[in-house]
């Protein structure tokens, strides 16, 4: 069973998360962020930080603008997209993420290593095309078989 995708992306500043979540519907969700370490460029320079707050809940429309519309740089990102209305539970395992109402995990870990776990399989398979055309590196499916994450967590 295919449980998600692992890629890398450049490790430059940019727009990435909109690249990479081009083709999932982020408005239509709540996003949770935590503990991240990445900023918004304010010129050249690295300012404050992307995501606020060490916890954090996003509205979907605001998060979408956050992602596509600005430019920064990706050092540790920790993404979960709950559908609205829903319960919105800290996950920290697979196990956790497979009871919890959350529907995509977005991992980053050192500025380019990518895992993303999605319960839709047509989300994911969007998911992994896209990714696909962007041409990111060491794409592959994540699966029952060859996953070894033991946390959803960045830290």
């Amino acid at each position: 069973m295919e449980r998600g995708i692992s890629f890398e992306i450049p490790n430059k500043y940019g727009s990435l998360l909109g690249e990479i979540l081009m083709p999932f519907e982020t408005a239509k969700f709540i996003w949770r962020t935590g503990g991240e370490e990445s900023y918004l460029l304010k010129g050249d320079e690295l300012g404050e930080l992307l995501f606020k707050d060490e916890i954090n809940w996003l509205e979907g429309r605001h998060f979408k603008k956050l992602i596509e519309e600005n430019n920064y740089y990706l050092i540790f990102t920790d993404l979960k997209a709950y559908p609205k209305n829903k319960q919105l539970d800290n996950i920290k395992t697979y196990e956790d993420y497979l009871k919890s109402e959350c529907q995509l995990v977005l991992l980053i870990v050192d500025s380019a290593y990518v895992t993303i776990y999605c319960k839709d399989n047509e989300s994911l398979k969007r998911l992994y095309e896209n990714a696909k055309n962007k041409g990111f590196d060491h794409l592959q499916y994540i699966t029952d078989k060859n996953d070894s994450r033991a946390n959803l967590t960045v830290w």
